[in-house]
């Protein structure tokens, strides 16, 4: 409404349009919203009469349109903002998206789900905002009415029955002109106002009607492509791990085998004993080491048997006694068991290090399609988040598949980090 063009675009006619149609929805919908609001209807002709009103008429009247409209108003909504997100392609060129699900289950699933969504109460504020629109919009509708029949009065006069212009009346077609001037001028100003509240009320609408859909749409679009970076990373993860396992290894494992014969088969007083010798014991420790580094990659037990099994392995390695309760009766999905088993090492790895534990316990079970880890230590507790413990960067790594990651670590211990996540069986 700012352009100096305004005017000659489109929208103020898709405004009138809008504004136009606006009555005839609300007088549909205005019948079942009267039946639904008939006891207060009743209370307020009841409150003038002469006879007082007990207190408990009003508390039943006022209970029982209530209890109807929350009943049945969503029934009433549901077809109306329907026909309102059709209608609002008269002032915008995007469609409203509908923000109801799909449901099973016949009709009593299709009741529950619409009646548990908070897209059909809002539609159902959306109808009362309709209804009361109504009457604004008539009478934006008379004033066009008479704006334009104002600019054509000169062609509607006639000498022997004078014109009933609303301000006076004309006989004559120079008695009719300067209303007609009149409705020149405020035929723009007219404009301008249904397109005002074609714009409110259309905002409103895709507010409510659409509200929180493309929101939500874009949160989901944000957590499947966390989602798939996730899943390209742990791909990625497996390659690097089997390369260096098929590979490196391999070749140092022969390399280690070569050194070794060579160090049997050449005499004891040879110039390059010792030198073989100490490049035998370097490439041992160097294997040692590449197969600790393979196994903070992605450890083997964890892709050939399951969660289970590497946690008893990240047990039987840790510094600190480790008990392992695990009840899991289906693989999850790669990605969940990969993020489940680093939230347990590295909570023992933090663990052994800072907390001073004598006993950590190590918890893993799914529960409707959740899984959760928990691992508690009787330590000396203060653990922060914030401290370079790693919990931040694993937290992250949770929330990536639609987990949480929780810390309790109260000074004096005991301190206890869970996970939680959505999960069910996963392809391997």
């Amino acid at each position: 409404m700012a352009l100096r063009r305004f005017l000659l675009t489109g929208w103020p006619w898709r405004g009138l349009s809008y504004v136009l149609s606006t009555p005839v929805v609300a007088m549909l919908a205005g019948v079942p919203v009267a039946a639904l609001c008939l006891p207060w209807v009743y209370l307020v002709l009841r409150l003038p009469g002469p006879e007082p009103v007990a207190l408990g008429e009003v508390v039943l009247a006022g209970l029982s349109g209530l209890v109807l409209i929350v009943a049945a108003g969503p029934l009433v909504a549901l077809p109306v903002a329907q026909v309102e997100r059709l209608r609002l392609l008269l002032v915008h060129a995007e469609p409203a998206p509908s923000p109801h699900v799909t449901t099973r289950g016949g009709w009593i699933g299709w009741l529950h789900r619409r009646y548990t969504e908070p897209a059909t109460w809002r539609e159902l504020a959306y109808l009362a905002v309709v209804t009361l629109a109504a009457l604004p919009n008539a009478a934006l509708v008379l004033a066009m009415t008479t704006v334009i029949s104002l600019i054509i009065s000169p062609l509607l006069v006639r000498p022997d029955r004078p014109l009933a212009l609303g301000f006076g009346q004309a006989s004559t077609v120079g008695e009719a002109l300067p209303y007609s001037l009149l409705g020149v001028a405020l035929f723009p100003v007219t404009l301008y106002l249904v397109a005002g509240a074609a714009g409110l009320q259309a905002a409103a609408a895709r507010r409510l009607l659409s509200g929180g859909n493309q929101l939500r749409t874009e949160l989901v679009e944000v957590s499947q492509s966390r989602r798939r970076l996730v899943d390209a990373f742990e791909a990625e993860r497996r390659r690097i791990e089997r390369d260096l396992h098929d590979g490196a290894q391999q070749r140092l494992t022969s390399l280690i085998l070569q050194l070794g014969l060579a160090k049997v088969e050449m005499p004891p007083d040879a110039p390059g004993t010792e030198s073989v010798a100490n490049a035998h014991e370097q490439a041992q420790l160097l294997l040692t080491e590449l197969r600790e580094f393979i196994h903070g990659i992605h450890p083997q037990a964890l892709s050939d048997l399951g969660l289970p099994a590497a946690l008893q392995e990240l047990a039987d390695r840790s510094v600190t006694p480790v008990r392992v309760d695990c009840a899991i009766p289906q693989r999850p999905s790669a990605a969940v068991e990969s993020a489940g088993y680093f939230v347990v090492a590295e909570s023992l790895s933090n663990s052994s290090k800072h907390s001073g534990a004598t006993e950590i316990q190590v918890a893993a079970k799914v529960r409707r399609d959740v899984l959760t880890v928990e691992v508690t230590d009787n330590g000396c507790g203060g653990a922060d988040v914030g401290g370079g413990t790693g919990l931040t960067g694993l937290a992250d790594r949770v929330a990536a598949i639609g987990g949480t990651l929780s810390l309790s670590s109260p000074v004096g211990g005991p301190t206890i980090v869970r996970a939680e996540f959505p999960c069910g069986p996963g392809k391997r």
